[in-house]
């Protein structure tokens, strides 16, 4: 592969089966065109952030090396989730869902554009996301917010539990 990078993405799930979700996801990643499955961090049940009258989440995160654009990544990663059942349109924003795969980072990339932002805009904020990203690589950095072990270390964990 040419000009590849490392790119995260954050996996979560609160409906059906989400840990086995979560795993088949992360099995499909590694099906991608010009990428390869890095790792997989461990999974952790977290709860529900944004609309809390849900059941809890479960939540990884996968490591890639991949050559795909970043859009076109975020394309396959939308295809997988309509794989899943997910239909973006028709759900309550933070609301339940059967599979959310997130970009949340690739390579050092700072972009913004319709439909994607690098780093992930909350990643900072989001410990659910933070905890399992340092599984794979406890020196990550996000762009123009430092290390993401700094950024954890301001945050609410006690909720965040390994399975």
């Amino acid at each position: 592969m040419s000009q590849a990078v490392i790119a995260y993405v954050g996996l979560g799930a609160n409906l059906g089966d989400p840990a086995a979700t979560v795993r088949a996801a992360a099995q499909r990643l590694a099906t991608l065109d010009d990428s390869d499955l890095l790792g997989l961090s461990r999974l952790y049940r977290t709860p529900a952030w944004g609309v809390e009258a849900q059941p809890d989440f479960i939540n990884a995160v996968a490591g890639l090396r991949t050559s795909l654009a970043p859009l076109d990544l975020l394309a396959r990663l939308l295809d997988i989730e309509r794989e899943y059942g997910r239909d973006r349109t028709r759900e309550q924003r933070w609301g339940p869902r059967t599979l959310d795969l997130d970009l949340l980072l690739y390579g050092d990339c700072v972009l913004d554009v319709a439909g994607l932002q690098l780093p992930h805009p909350r990643l900072h904020e989001r410990a659910f996301a933070l905890v399992p990203l340092l599984d794979l690589d406890a020196e990550v950095l996000i762009p123009g917010q430092g290390r993401a072990r700094d950024a954890v270390s301001v945050l609410e964990q006690s909720n965040i539990q390994p399975l």
